[in-house]
């Protein structure tokens, strides 16, 4: 029997899909470009800023492949993905009161971790919401919206303490004390995230499994009849960690290094496990399925791997670089250092902006030249980005690469899951997207481990140097784009 074709989504429908990204991106807008301030608030070093994020990855790591495997796989009253983002953004919720309440450094640090791993709970069931809710030939447009949502929802998280201030709300604070003005901007993080998720849960019904198999979508368990792939490189994982870890030690390197080798030595260890009890559990499946990858899901991969390397060393010293080469700043309770940390609000807000009308535009380019050729010219306008940053020392010219950001980050938005949802397989959409977001999440832990050493080694009191490495590296996997061939769209 024929399957029939899944309908195409009317605006609202497509809104509606993609709503809840507006909540979710404001609170990941708040963290990206608040956390490093509060954590020199209470008293953090430039150097330590990178380690200080690195348990929201570690947790990454773990969680988004889960959340994938098992909202592909669960059916129920309240829908397939719905119950992970609603349970994410709550979650989130409670984090982000919390954060800039904390009074310390280490509980600031465990509500990043909440935040960070809630923010990714709620958030990758909703890049495979808008693959299960749309056709193929509507993915594009579906994922166009959402980036929308994504750039409005960062405008706001971005410009929030800057408009709290203006609203007499003071954005400076004794020693150990975080502003009001951010305070507020949490809060009000808190309602966003609840309240737009909310919306989608309740204005959205999910396809059920008949549906989605008159559609031609496997549903969930279609893949057990598929036999489970052992792969044999445990063993190559656990030496590759336990070599670093030796070395490390041996040669007195950055403490932060060991865990990087502890997680080298933990994935092998999990791949050895589950070869030799040859399980058939959540993480053997999860192991099969990386090792399985489609070839252009390796493809982009690696570019995704640079990408994100790019924008973590971007969001995490934006500000201590703007603070102190533009606004000569190094006092993190003076007047000086909190205008130039509100202005990189501005210039965060700014580049979202540009994102969310770009969004609207990238596909009508991609239409023209395609998908890998239009990813590629945007992350080599994010290559030039972090030059000029490296570069300009005036204020309001800080925004012109900020222009180039906002145009890099609406295809990393966007254009990477329109290549993915052509060549998965339906039924997967969950845990490859999830096994998708190690190459972010990755990313993110090399930053945090290897970037404070680095800034202690070669230009400790030059943070701005960390910008032509995102420079290098941006414009390495804009490069690798040149390496992808796409696919024949899944039906």
């Amino acid at each position: 029997m024929r399957a029939s074709t899944k309908p195409a989504q009317s605006f609202a429908g497509l809104w509606n899909t993609s709503f809840g990204f507006f909540g979710i991106q404001l609170a990941f807008a708040l963290q990206n470009a608040n956390v490093s301030r509060i954590f020199q608030s209470l008293g953090s070093s430039v150097d330590n800023l990178a380690f200080l994020w690195i348990a929201g990855p570690v947790t990454g790591l773990i969680v988004q492949p889960l959340i994938g495997h098992w909202s592909d796989r669960t059916w129920g009253r309240f829908g397939r993905r719905r119950p992970y983002f609603v349970a994410g953004a709550l979650l989130a919720g409670l984090a982000l009161l919390g954060l800039p309440n904390a009074g310390m450094l280490f509980a600031a640090a465990v509500f990043l971790w909440l935040l960070d791993a809630s923010l990714n709970v709620a958030m990758e069931p909703f890049r495979a919401f808008v693959g299960d809710m749309t056709p193929p030939d509507q993915r594009a447009q579906g994922f166009a919206l959402q980036t929308w949502f994504i750039g409005a929802g960062a405008v706001l998280g971005s410009l929030a303490p800057v408009i709290f201030n203006a609203l007499g709300i003071p954005n400076t604070a004794p020693e150990g004390v975080v502003p009001p003005s951010v305070r507020y901007s949490f809060y009000l993080g808190a309602f966003a995230i609840i309240a737009a998720v909310a919306w989608t849960a309740f204005s959205v019904r999910e396809y059920s499994p008949q549906e989605l198999a008159a559609f031609g979508d496997e549903p969930a368990g279609a893949e057990a009849n598929q036999p489970l792939v052992y792969p044999a490189r445990g063993v190559l994982w656990i030496a590759g960690g336990a070599a670093l870890l030796a070395l490390v030690f041996a040669l007195a390197l950055d403490k932060q290094l060991y865990v990087l080798g502890g997680g080298l030595v933990a994935f092998g260890l999990v791949q050895a496990t589950v070869r030799a009890f040859r399980s058939t559990g959540a993480l053997a499946h999860i192991v099969s399925d990386l090792a399985q990858m489609p070839q252009q899901m390796k493809q982009l991969a690696l570019v995704q791997f640079f990408t994100w390397i790019a924008l973590f060393i971007l969001w995490i010293y934006t500000t201590p670089v703007v603070t102190r080469t533009v606004f000569h700043a190094t006092d993190t309770t003076g007047a000086a250092y909190n205008a130039g940390a509100d202005w990189v609000g501005v210039m965060f807000a700014f580049y979202n902006g540009v994102a969310a009308l770009a969004a609207f535009a990238l596909p009508m380019l991609a239409r023209r030249i395609g998908n890998a050729l239009t990813h590629m010219v945007c992350l080599m306008a994010g290559a030039a980005a972090f030059l000029l940053l490296f570069v300009i020392r005036d204020q309001t010219l800080l925004l012109v690469p900020m222009a180039l950001v906002g145009l890099a980050w609406a295809s990393i938005l966007g254009m990477p899951y329109v290549i993915l949802t052509r060549v998965l397989p339906p039924h997967k959409f969950g845990i490859y997207i999830g096994v998708f977001n190690f190459f972010i999440v990755i990313p993110q832990l090399m930053v945090a481990t290897v970037m404070g050493g680095v800034m202690r080694s070669f230009f400790p009191q030059a943070p701005e140097f960390t910008m032509l490495i995102g420079a290098g590296v941006m414009a390495f996997a804009a490069l690798a784009m040149l390496r992808l061939h796409e696919g024949p769209a899944k039906a």
